[in-house]
């Protein structure tokens, strides 16, 4: 199960993409008519949103669940729980992954209060009672191999497995939590059987066993590993009030005392249907589909959400450094805030995105790696770490020995300042369109692609659509707009800088 979520994905089906290739060059508005022209979009009486998409390339159907819901919703001290929820979720249900719920529910409510009452103990620090504390921690650790005997492991799981599933995951970001899979298209229903479930009956067993697991995963991706400190202390600096700062593992005084109740209750309010989009391509009839959909989703309640406000991140008016102490190579992280979508400026950060850090053309692996091998690698992110809120223009670097990371950064900064004062040519401009235009059909070539996609943007945007007319907008964009936004935002003042730097003994 991993944790990010990327904007854009690439898949490769030869045949869709030439379809789509002709459809994209002949003229974007036509591509657009048709996308939306076979988008099917449904509203239960519940709120649950369902785009549907048909096609025969396959017999086969990817579906996509997608909760608008993430890091970014949680309250002060409950932090990494819409991740932990996102492990909880595969722990079964009232049917799946028990042998008998009946006898089950009444371990796990002993569970509860005693695990409860031992996070209590523990929260009293130098006042702890350590032999109450040992007390406890003995006694749930006996409910919890009793109620072992009556967990069936991984049930969800193997459900899927041995019905040809494929591309089974789960994520969980900044903005929101999905759920995925791929099957033949004659299980259908199997797959609303098993979700609808998930939705309204969700068990979270093995509750403290699975916190402390993602503990651990904390200590392994962060805690040891300089990428991760880095990229948290980094985000750290770059939002001083906004919760796109926090950790989507969450903080570990927080992930220590994640209770069962709290995480019901943002369970219930944030994975109800009115803050659901579902995508389902494939081999599908959409009216048997929807009648499946329907049947197995529409009883679930929806939920009134009222959505706490969010602190904005205020203006910045002086760069932020922070350096991370670490036994590993130096790297370099550099952050410029900037709106999200749908600005026109945000589609604009895509095109300077391209050009300067990605792939092998970009103008920083040309010159910074290629030419002066001054980096082992050079890469550019827009929309960093999420999209619901304004966000970041991202660099991330790593200077190749002897050099360092300051003149790995100050080549990046001369870059940078051509980019505003030259902008980019005719010929670059044209290239560049081309090849996001390719990136983006290839990210709609295969049937998890596009379910992806359009429950990407249905989610976070509200309209789909938005996916659709992406390349309209894209082709807007002119030499001129590209330095007017990189005068306006990639400045020193508004910027972000993190550094690790080598601890010695």
């Amino acid at each position: 199960m991993n944790i990010i979520c990327r904007r854009y994905k690439s898949f490769f089906i030869i045949p869709i993409i030439a379809v789509l290739t002709l459809l994209f060059f002949r003229a974007g508005t036509s591509f657009s008519y048709e996308l939306e022209k076979r988008v099917q979009k449904f509203i239960l009486r519940n709120g649950l949103t369902v785009l549907l998409f048909e096609r025969h390339t396959s017999p086969t159907v990817s579906l996509y669940i997608r909760h608008r819901v993430g890091a970014v919703d949680e309250v002060s001290g409950t932090t990494g729980t819409a991740h932990f929820l996102e492990h909880l979720m595969f722990k079964g249900t009232k049917t799946i992954g028990t042998t008998d719920y009946s006898q089950e529910k009444n371990i796990l409510q002993k569970i509860n209060r005693v695990g409860n009452a031992l996070d209590r103990e523990k929260k009293k620090g130098e006042q702890t009672d350590k032999n109450r504390l040992e007390q406890l921690a003995k006694q749930l650790t006996a409910l919890q191999e009793q109620n072992k005997r009556l967990i069936i492991s991984n049930e969800i799981d193997r459900l899927y497995t041995e019905n040809g599933a494929i591309k089974l995951n789960a994520s969980t970001g900044q903005d929101v939590t999905t759920y995925q899979v791929s099957l033949p298209a004659n299980k259908i229903e199997l797959w609303a059987r098993i979700e609808s479930d998930r939705m309204m009956n969700p068990v979270f067993r093995e509750f403290y066993s699975e916190r402390d697991v993602i503990m651990e995963e904390r200590r392994q991706s962060v805690e040891s590993d300089p990428d991760g400190k880095l990229m948290e202390q980094f985000l750290a600096a770059a939002f001083q009030s906004h919760p796109y700062g926090r950790p989507v593992l969450g903080w570990p005084s927080d992930m220590s005392f994640l209770n069962p109740g709290y995480t019901k209750d943002f369970f219930n309010l944030y994975h109800a249907p009115n803050n659901t989009v579902i995508a389902i391509v494939g081999d599908i009839d959409p009216s048997a589909t929807m009648k499946i959909v329907k049947k197995y989703f529409g009883d679930i309640k929806r939920q009134e959400i009222h959505c706490p406000h969010i602190t904005e991140e205020p203006p910045q008016y002086g760069e932020r450094r922070v350096e991370v102490s670490f036994d590993a190579n130096p790297q370099v992280t550099i952050g410029y805030h900037k709106p999200t979508l749908p600005s026109f400026d945000d589609y604009v950060f895509d095109i300077i995105e391209s050009i300067l850090g990605q792939g092998r053309t970009s103008r920083f692996y040309k010159i910074l790696v290629e030419e002066k091998g001054l980096a082992e690698s050079v890469q550019t992110a827009n929309g960093f770490p999420g999209v619901r809120y304004p966000n970041l223009f991202a660099i991330f670097a790593t200077p190749r020995h002897p050099h360092t990371a300051a003149e790995l950064e100050a080549e990046i900064y001369m870059e940078v300042e051509k980019l505003k004062k030259e902008g980019a040519s005719a010929k670059e401009l044209d290239i560049t369109k081309n090849r996001l235009k390719a990136d983006f059909i290839r990210g709609l070539a295969s049937n998890s692609g596009l379910a992806s996609e359009l429950s990407y943007y249905e989610t976070l945007v509200g309209d789909y659509r938005y996916l659709t007319n992406y390349i309209n907008a894209i082709e807007k964009i002119t030499a001129e707009d590209i330095i007017r936004v990189a005068k306006r935002y990639l400045t020193k003042e508004n910027r972000t800088v993190a550094t690790i730097v080598k601890k010695h003994d």
